[in-house]
């Protein structure tokens, strides 16, 4: 099954953003509205995820200092490399802003994922959303654009 990503922005797709990390972060983790609905996302970039439907099933946002974070993928859509894709098109965005490094904070079950993309987790264990996560970085370099 093939995806298309592109980037996007809070103010031409809030409803599909919104639809996406209601049901997967909301509904599915029991994350509270109040928590997941922080006020930074007209200040992000934002990514999407469409099916071949064209319907949008994944979403993440980045910020002007490069802080990944709300990568959510709708559960029909897991594990055909959506989320992967969202990533490479934020690194890109990033790499293209001449961000010199990008972080995130992971939750505990996904650190595998985001090491594989070259994170570095870095920290102890904390709590977001009732949930454990860890700060992880992508520090670029010659060798690692």
């Amino acid at each position: 099954m093939g995806f298309l990503i592109r980037m996007g922005s809070w103010a031409a797709d809030q409803k599909d953003i919104q639809r996406i990390r209601e049901q997967v972060f909301i509904q599915e983790q029991g994350v509270l509205p109040e928590e997941e609905w922080d006020g930074l996302d007209p200040d992000c970039q934002q990514v999407l995820a469409f099916d071949q439907d064209g319907q949008a099933v994944g979403t993440a946002r980045i910020t002007a200092t490069g802080k990944i974070g709300r990568l959510a993928v709708l559960p029909a859509s897991r594990r055909q490399k959506v989320a992967s894709a969202m990533m490479a098109k934020l690194l890109t965005w990033a790499a293209d802003q001449g961000l010199a490094q990008v972080c995130l904070d992971a939750q505990t079950g996904a650190l595998g994922f985001y090491q594989r993309l070259g994170f570095v987790a870095v920290g102890p264990v904390f709590f977001d959303a009732r949930m454990p996560h860890r700060h992880m970085v992508l520090a670029r370099s010659p060798d690692n654009p």
